[in-house]
C-alpha cells in the first residue's frame, strides 16, 4: 500500500505530450481547409454580436451547436479516443452541449446586451478562442501544424464559447456554462500533467468565466452597478 504514494499524476498519462500533439497534426491535416471556414464562422459570431445581436442571435447558437456537435464527433470521439479511452465518455457531453445549444436557437433566443466588465471579458474569451489559441503553437516552438483551432479542436471552441454566453441572457444561458467550464478544467490538468506550458489559457478561461459570473450574480442582488 505505501508504494501508491510515490506515485505521480503524469505516471496515469495514457499519452506522452509527442503523441498528443501528433494527433493535432494528423488531425489539422485531415481536416484542412476546413479550418478556413470554421475560423470565418467565428468571426462571423463576432460580427453579428457587436452589429445586429438581436436579429442574429438564433444563428449565433446554431453555428454553436453544430461545431459541437462536429467536434464531439470528428475529434473526441474519432480520434482522441484512440489514445485516451476516457475520450469516449466525454464525447456525449459535447453532444449534450450541442443539443442544448440548439434548444436555445429554437426555444429561447438569446439576448446579446451585456455591459461593462462581464462583457469584456465575453469578447477577450471569444477573440482569443478564435485568434488568439492557434497561436500557442508556434509561439511554443511546435509550428502551426498542431495548432488548435476554433471548431476543429475542443479548447478554442469551449474557450470561445464560454466568451460568446459571457455576453448573453437567456433562461438557458447558466446551463450552458458547466460543460465548457469542465472541459477547460479537464484540459488544463491534463496539459499540466504533461508539463505544458499553455495549461493556463483553460485554466484562466475558467477563471476569468467564475470571476463574470459572480460578478453578475452580485449585481443581480443589488450590490454593484449595472454592468
Amino acid at each position: 500500500m505505501s508504494e501508491c504514494w510515490t506515485y505521480r499524476a503524469e505516471d496515469f498519462l495514457l499519452f506522452s505530450p509527442r503523441v498528443y500533439w501528433r494527433m493535432f497534426e494528423a488531425h489539422n491535416a485531415a481536416l484542412w481547409p476546413l479550418h478556413v471556414v470554421t475560423l470565418a464562422a467565428g468571426l462571423f459570431i463576432i460580427l453579428l454580436i457587436a452589429w445586429r445581436p438581436g436579429v442574429f442571435a438564433r444563428w449565433i447558437a446554431l453555428i454553436l451547436a453544430v461545431l459541437w456537435i462536429f467536434v464531439g464527433w470528428f475529434f473526441l470521439w474519432s480520434r482522441y479516443t484512440t489514445v485516451n479511452w476516457a475520450a469516449a465518455y466525454v464525447a456525449p457531453a459535447f453532444a449534450v452541449e450541442g443539443g442544448l445549444l440548439l434548444i436555445l436557437s429554437f426555444r429561447d433566443s438569446p439576448a446579446f446586451d451585456r455591459r461593462g466588465p462581464v462583457a469584456w471579458i465575453g469578447y477577450i474569451l471569444l477573440a482569443f478562442g478564435i485568434a488568439g489559441q492557434p497561436l500557442l503553437a508556434p509561439l511554443q516552438g511546435r509550428g502551426w501544424a498542431s495548432s488548435e483551432v476554433f471548431g476543429i479542436a475542443p479548447d478554442p471552441t469551449a474557450i470561445a464559447t464560454l466568451g460568446v454566453l459571457l455576453l448573453a441572457r437567456g433562461r438557458l444561458v447558466p446551463w450552458l456554462l458547466p460543460i465548457p467550464v469542465l472541459w477547460c478544467l479537464l484540459s488544463s490538468i491534463t496539459l499540466r500533467t504533461m508539463g505544458e506550458p499553455q495549461a493556463w489559457a483553460p485554466a484562466a478561461a475558467v477563471a476569468l468565466t467564475a470571476a463574470a459570473w459572480t460578478w453578475t450574480i452580485i449585481r443581480q442582488r443589488g450590490s454593484l452597478p449595472a454592468a
